[in-house]
Formats: structure tokens, C-alpha cells, sequence
């Protein structure tokens, strides 16, 4: 099989050996990717810096049997200099890169538009905007691409439009009076405000929002999308909200 060329974020490396790693990558074309950079734990590997979480990279790959190999990269942005200086905006970025790769769950599988939100989440979180917004609107837009979309301004169940009360992690969203079950947590309508300026892409309203309703949002959110996942993320209890 001949080489193939891709744009990609760096989501995770692990060691391989005395001087390897296996990358794992979200790909623009290719979906996520698991390859072997040989020799880039030397001090004079080829590949320097750009085969580190949080890189976004031009990469050439050839196919192996059961991990492609990394022939070459080349740096569009490195989002972890400026992230790594940052706490919060360090573990706001990994918890975008693990629920990016968690969200994947078949290598090679074209996710076009889960990428470009990892590429548009690293970007916010380089500039001017609350971390902890950047990190719930990236994973309410992913688990939606995903198809998790949680019903905000309808009932997850019957369909009734709201806004409702309520909020079941495990009934798709909000619940109206006549859906909802016991133990469902009571949602304010400024959160549910809130969860759509996020989903939207509405800035203004985000940014506007009460610390009341961000906190409440996160915690749902947050909840919801470790439902789905079946099991929690390991870096979201490091983000601070």
C-alpha cells in the first residue's frame, strides 16, 4: 500500500520500546489514526516536537498491519506551548483530547466534523475565553456529531417544547411535568439558557452568563456525556470549574 497524507491533532503517545511511540491522531480525512513515530524519543529524531499531544500537524503515513508508520510531520500550529502554561487551560485541552478519542470509537473512520471541533476547542482555549465554556461547548457539539445531542428546549421523551423543569441524564435531556420520574435533577432556565448559547455557537449569551448557571450546566453536561461513554473520563475531574 502506497503512502497517504493527512492533517491531524496529536490526541495521545504512549512509549514504544527503548525510542518509539504509538501516536494516536484524529485525522481531517482519515478519522483517528494509531501510529509508531520510530526514533522519537532520541534527542536527534526527525520529528522533534511535532508529535506532541495538543500538535496539529501535516503527516505522512504508511500502512502497517496494525499500526501505520509515521514517515513524516510537518507543524501547522502547537497549541500545547501555550497550553501547558496555563492549568486550567491545560486540563480544559485534555479533557478535549480524551473525549475526542473516546468518541471514536472505530480507527480509520472518516470523523470530519469531530476534528474540525478539536481544532476549533485548541484555538478558544489559546484566547480570551473561560476555559471551562470552551471545554462544555466543544462537548455538547461533539456528543451531538456523535449523535448524544441532549434535548434542551423539548422533552428528551414525548417531545412537548419547553423549556422544562428537569433534566435525566438517562431520558436524553429535559423532561417535562409529565414525563418526568423521581431522582431527576431540576434544571433553572438559565442554564438550559446557557447549554443552547453553547451548542449554538452564541458567544454573547455564553459569556453573559451567571456563575450559578455555568456550574450547573458543567455538571450536567458533564454527566451526561459520561453516561454515554459508559464509563467517567480521567480528566475531568483535574479541570477546574
Amino acid at each position: 500500500m502506497s503512502l497517504y497524507r493527512d492533517e491531524a491533532v496529536v490526541l495521545r503517545v504512549q512509549k514504544l520500546g527503548e525510542a518509539d511511540r504509538i501516536i494516536t491522531l484524529l485525522t481531517k480525512r482519515n478519522g483517528r489514526v494509531r501510529a509508531v513515530a520510530k526514533g522519537v524519543r532520541r534527542t536527534t529524531s526527525k520529528f522533534g516536537a511535532t508529535v506532541e499531544p495538543f500538535s496539529h500537524v501535516d503527516v505522512q503515513l504508511y500502512p502497517g498491519r496494525s499500526l501505520d508508520i509515521v514517515t513524516q510531520t510537518e507543524s501547522l500550529h502547537a497549541y500545547g506551548e501555550q497550553l501547558v502554561r496555563d492549568y486550567p487551560r491545560y486540563t480544559a485541552g485534555t479533557a478535549v483530547l480524551e473525549t475526542a478519542e473516546r468518541l471514536t470509537a472505530e480507527e480509520h473512520e472518516p470523523s470530519l466534523k469531530l476534528y474540525l471541533l478539536v481544532v476549533g476547542a485548541l484555538r478558544a482555549l489559546t484566547e480570551d475565553r473561560d476555559p471551562s465554556l470552551v471545554l462544555d461547548a466543544f462537548l455538547l457539539r461533539a456528543m451531538a456529531v456523535s449523535g448524544y445531542e441532549p434535548a434542551l428546549m423539548r422533552c428528551g421523551r414525548c417531545g412537548e417544547v419547553g423549556p422544562h423543569r428537569w433534566f435525566s441524564i438517562a431520558g436524553g435531556g429535559s423532561t417535562c411535568s409529565d414525563c418526568h420520574e423521581p431522582g431527576e435533577a431540576t434544571v433553572g432556565a438559565l442554564t438550559l439558557d446557557l447549554m443552547v448559547a453553547l451548542l449554538e455557537g452564541d458567544w454573547e449569551t455564553a459569556d453573559a452568563a451567571e456563575p450559578r448557571a455555568r456550574r450547573e450546566a458543567s455538571g450536567l453536561v458533564s454527566a451526561y456525556l459520561q453516561w454515554h461513554l459508559e464509563r467517567g473520563l480521567r480528566s475531568l475531574p483535574l479541570v477546574e470549574r
